[in-house]
């Protein structure tokens, strides 16, 4: 009885240790339009493809990178590869979380305790007769108790990870190959914009506009969370060319 026998079921290890849903799931992210980050030393930026299938679709109507904690008085971002209906729940999920913590500390929720209480929802998602795991993977940029910019990637089995600069969706193994040339460690919240768009190029079928991606920059300065509008994003394509 080979993997196949054991692929209807979440919580049920196969043969070989793995449980197959989850590796479906993480087969849907692959699939999914590209996003990245890059940790800088004064900020985090994600960036994302957003090309709708129908040029009659209502661009302003699709957003992929949300704020987070906004009215909490704190500012962390998000943004997804995969199902994105599945996103809608967790970045739900995640603001009443971030309020919570206000209400009851009157300070923001770090960004590193968010993307625990996020990973822990997605984890339980995996061990529960009746659900499935959700179809996305999350990247998640804001600033620790220190303010330290920090930028944190969650799967759908509930695994999180720190990275320095990063990316998810299809064709995500060529993008962080083009990272790892690219990155420097002592990178500023411009250049990191710069590399990301440059970045998303790369893999970007067609013509890459302002209106067909999403830009989202966190800065220690303020430490607030903000999307770039289609204009600042020309600005930085112009320059990029």
């Amino acid at each position: 009885m080979g993997d196949s026998a054991y692929s209807f079921s979440l919580t049920t290890f196969s043969r070989t240790g793995k449980l197959l849903q989850i590796e479906y799931a993480l087969t849907a992210v692959a699939n999914g339009r590209p996003s990245l980050g890059i940790c800088a030393r004064d900020g985090v930026v994600l960036a994302t493809d957003k090309k709708l299938s129908s040029s009659l679709v209502d661009v302003e109507s699709v957003r992929k990178v949300e704020g987070v904690g906004e009215a909490a008085g704190g500012g962390c971002g998000m943004v997804y590869s995969g199902v994105g209906p599945d996103y809608r729940v967790l970045v739900r999920n995640a603001r009443k979380a971030a309020q919570t913590y206000y209400r009851q500390y009157r300070e923001p929720k770090p960004i590193s305790q968010l993307v625990k209480s996020t990973a822990s929802l997605m984890q339980e998602y995996t061990q529960s007769g009746g659900v499935r795991p959700f179809g996305v993977s999350l990247l998640l940029a804001g600033l620790d108790a220190d303010g330290t910019p920090r930028l944190y990637q969650v799967d759908p089995s509930g695994a999180y990870f720190g990275w320095k600069a990063t990316a998810i969706g299809r064709n995500y193994t060529s993008a962080k190959a083009f990272l790892e040339k690219s990155y420097q460690e002592d990178m500023e919240l411009e250049d990191a914009v710069h590399t990301a768009l440059l970045t998303l190029r790369e893999g970007f079928e067609g013509e890459m506009t302002a209106h067909n991606i999403e830009v989202g920059v966190v800065s220690k300065a303020d430490g607030k969370f903000r999307v770039l509008t289609p204009e600042q994003i020309q600005d930085y394509l112009d320059e990029a060319t």
